[in-house]
């Protein structure tokens, strides 16, 4: 009596070539990932800043960028900071170099009283070169009849 049949099939070799596919489809999601998130990342402040003409920036070594949006708030280098803590490290900042350069930054829309009490802050702290950044030329005067 026979339970099974003497016969031996041959096992399917193993593959032995890389299957591409799903390598391929990760990358690609991590593509897609990468260009969504990069404008995000390199995102800054919008501020709708007055036009003038001034003098070019200058390259100085100890730069305080400033900047105040249409509400109100305060920013220190593009992250949001209340005005006590901006007076702690512009103190800081005086501390470690007098000659620190502030670069202010204020929308056009910002009360003048506003970025006055932010300058009057920067120099009680210490900082009194502070340098106003506009963009573009001044829009053209209106012609006198």
């Amino acid at each position: 009596m026979a339970f099974g049949r003497l016969e031996r099939t041959a096992t399917p070799k193993p593959m032995s070539d890389i299957n591409m596919t799903p390598l391929i489809d990760v990358m690609l999601v991590l593509l897609v990932i990468f260009i969504i998130t990069a404008p995000l990342m390199a995102s800054s402040l919008r501020l709708n800043l007055p036009k003038a003409e001034g003098a070019a920036p200058n390259d100085s070594t100890a730069v305080l960028s400033v900047a105040i949006d249409p509400s109100g708030q305060l920013y220190l280098q593009d992250q949001k900071i209340a005005p006590a803590q901006l007076s702690v490290q512009a103190q800081t900042m005086a501390q470690r170099n007098p000659q620190t350069e502030v670069q202010l930054r204020a929308d056009q829309s910002v009360p003048y009283g506003r970025v006055a009490e932010l300058i009057g802050l920067l120099q009680k702290a210490g900082l009194s070169r502070i340098g106003f950044v506009t963009s573009g030329s001044p829009p053209p005067a209106p012609a006198r009849p």
